[in-house]
């Protein structure tokens, strides 16, 4: 998801705002489970990382 701002100054200059989100509902995206190792192994199988939750960025240019 993404919000942006246009703020004119002049008509050849600009200055554009900009938020993003990422994972904005922060659902929990996990990883593949593992199948390096052995079968009997206790790690075998399982999942046991995920993605990194939500994150947010904002960002500015400007344009002349």
């Amino acid at each position: 998801m993404a919000l942006s701002k246009n703020i004119k100054f002049t008509e050849a200059k600009l200055l554009e705002l900009r938020l993003e989100a990422l994972n904005i509902f922060n659902h929990a995206q996990f990883e593949n489970p593992s199948g390096f190792g052995k079968i009997d192994s206790s790690k075998f199988g399982r999942i046991t990382s995920a993605r990194d939750p939500g994150i947010l960025q904002i960002a500015g240019r400007f344009r002349f």
